[in-house]
């Protein structure tokens, strides 16, 4: 088996026997999921979710449809909870869901081809439904605050359907994102109203808190695009190197739990994200909620920074568990060094569990470098895999492997210059040149692009910059090659369906952590051949001089990259000289008489 596998087949087997057997037997103990995960959540909670469920697949439906769909769903629980045996009882939770969607009437004038997902089998058919989701759509339109009296009045006289309209807005609107941190939104957003409501000016007092909601919806935002690259990790590269990623991340968070109890963990966090990814948000926010629980009953075990988040009401929890801090290493760790390269018998422990081998040496070295990013480490674990494979098949295995320290820096080294080079120009040039450098490299790799979207990846990479390069050293790393990893997944996502060059398909087919050293090291499309020439691409009129000033700084932008389309060969200098000639241009012209006349001869 290749490293991939990555975790202990020993312990895989047993938790996932453990947890196949629990599922087993609890649902041998319920014939009916809806009626069971009804009497689980009760019916506030449960009637959240079901409106959370439609809302992220039906987005440009009305709450009041969406609350008749959500009615039928609470009136079948409570027929099941009577009687387990009834025929419609004994679905599958997503089909009952799917069922009642394709019941709407006038499906297809609303939604399009959506609606011949309904001709599909289950779970092709949820398959389908989940492809038409579309992340923050321009047809729903931004969301008004109603006036500071009516929001307390609607608050007060029925707080049910006022938190139920705020779980649809942010769930049409994040259909991503999973129903256990919309469910803690809201009681955020509920904390808010309780303060406020009972203040003697209320508007000023929500005034304040819409600043703090503002940031949580930013955050929720953020939570959603990092689920989604979860969801896409599972789905391109297989439970393996998802189990991977979260086994490096949990030993990075929480360094003093044993290694056997984070395994488990890892293996029941990646069946509870199967469930959220497939859109099964009630079993998603109910095996979640089991999870939290289950943590916080070991916190001696994995952390005691957890106490404070365990102390806070359940629906609160699971925010107050990702954003806490890592916890400190235990004392006086030993070396790596000693057990996995001077020892003598490494190839025999190597080859009699090789899985169990590798997963052990991704725990010890990740709790020992919180400061790297899950990535890096995953490649420290690939590199020292091949070295492996080959040393142990020498007559001096010994002698082989005991350059792996060297052999392990390459990687280690790549990174950390390319977060210091890159941070470096961010933090000297500013996020605007920063902007331009990336457009020229990205421009070159992949010419073919649209120019929009080169802007747009430009923009998400810069992005990155500012979120991270202002951080303390010992979290850059970290940072910039996980958001990276994100922007860079979602460009292959889109590419699968219409490949750009053959250098970025390449990249896009290699293993998950080696995909951004791989972008990094592409260099200009030789085989690229620019169209024909258009005048109109660069036909400049007054909006050079006379728009506002984002719109003079994004058409600037388009033409720096419309020009290296032109010519990707172009050096550094020649670019520079040719941006020196424009900018004289536009401060020569935009004060002549006759802008145009003047631009059309210059």
């Amino acid at each position: 088996m290749k490293w991939l596998t990555l975790i202990s087949f020993v312990f895989l087997l047993s938790s996932a026997r453990s947890r196949n057997l629990h599922r087993a037997a609890r649902d041998a103990d319920h014939k009916s999921q809806i009626a069971h995960r009804y009497n689980d959540l009760k019916e506030e909670t449960f009637k959240a979710v079901a409106m959370i469920t439609f809302a992220q697949y039906l987005q440009k439906c009305s709450y009041d449809g969406l609350s008749k769909l959500v009615t039928d769903i609470v009136d079948l629980a409570h027929k099941c909870v009577a009687n387990e045996d009834a025929p419609e009882c004994t679905k599958s939770l997503p089909s009952i869901f799917l069922d009642r969607i394709c019941q709407v009437d006038q499906l297809r004038d609303s939604y399009g081809e959506m609606a011949d997902c309904c001709a599909k089998a289950d779970p092709e058919r949820n398959e389908c439904f989940l492809s038409f989701k579309v992340h923050q759509p321009d047809f729903i339109p931004p969301y008004q605050r109603p006036a500071a009296d009516v929001i307390c009045t609607q608050y007060n006289d029925n707080r049910v359907a006022l938190l139920g309209k705020f779980v649809y807005t942010v769930a049409r609107r994040n259909p991503f994102l999973h129903a256990p941190a919309i469910l803690g939104l809201a009681a955020e957003y509920e904390n808010a109203l309780k303060s406020c409501c009972s203040e003697s000016d209320i508007g000023a007092c929500l005034d304040e808190k819409v600043q703090h909601i503002s940031v949580i919806k930013e955050r929720a935002k953020l939570t959603g695009v990092q689920q989604q690259h979860g969801c896409r990790l599972l789905e391109k590269h297989g439970e393996r190197t998802f189990q991977a990623n979260k086994l490096a991340r949990l030993s990075q968070k929480y360094p003093q739990a044993p290694f056997a109890e984070l395994v488990k963990m890892v293996h029941e966090v990646k069946d509870v994200y199967k469930e959220c990814c497939e859109g099964d948000m009630v079993e998603c926010v109910d095996d979640w909620s089991e999870l939290v629980n289950s943590l916080c009953s070991k916190q001696e075990v994995f952390s005691r920074k957890l106490k404070p988040c365990c102390e806070k009401p359940a629906v609160e929890r699971t925010k107050c568990i990702m954003e806490a801090d890592f916890d400190e290493k235990p004392d006086n760790l030993p070396s790596l060094v000693e057990k996995y390269i001077q020892d003598k018998e490494v190839c025999k422990s190597y080859e009699a569990g090789h899985d169990a081998f590798l997963s052990e040496f991704l725990y010890e070295y990740s709790r020992r470098h919180p400061e790297f990013s899950t990535e890096l480490i995953l490649r420290v674990t690939k590199g020292y895999e091949t070295l492996l494979d080959k040393c142990c098949k020498t007559d001096n295995p010994a002698e082989c492997y005991g350059k792996a320290v060297e052999e392990l820096n390459k990687h280690i080294k790549e990174t950390q210059e390319v977060v210091k080079t890159n941070c470096d120009l961010f933090n000297s040039q500013g996020a605007g040149d920063f902007l331009k450098g990336i457009l020229v490299r990205y421009t070159k790799k992949m010419p073919q692009v649209s120019t929009d979207t080169l802007l747009h990846i430009g923009k998400k990479m810069t992005e990155v910059g500012t979120k991270c390069c202002s951080l303390p050293e010992d979290r850059r790393l970290s940072c910039s090659e996980h958001f990276l990893s994100v922007v860079i997944e979602k460009m292959c996502k889109k590419q699968e369906s219409a490949p750009i060059n053959d250098q970025v398909s390449h990249c896009c087919n290699e293993l998950y952590s080696y995909k951004r050293p791989c972008f990094t090291a592409i260099g200009v499309d030789t085989k690229y051949v620019p169209p024909p020439f258009d005048p109109m691409v660069f036909d400049f009129d007054q909006k050079l001089c006379n728009a506002p000033a984002a719109e003079r700084e994004e058409g600037q932008l388009k033409l720096l990259v419309n020009l290296i389309k032109r010519k990707p060969q172009m050096t550094d200098e020649q670019i520079k000289t040719i941006a020196g000639s424009f900018t004289a241009m536009v401060e020569k012209c935009c004060k002549a008489a006759d802008i145009d006349t003047c631009l059309g001869e210059e």
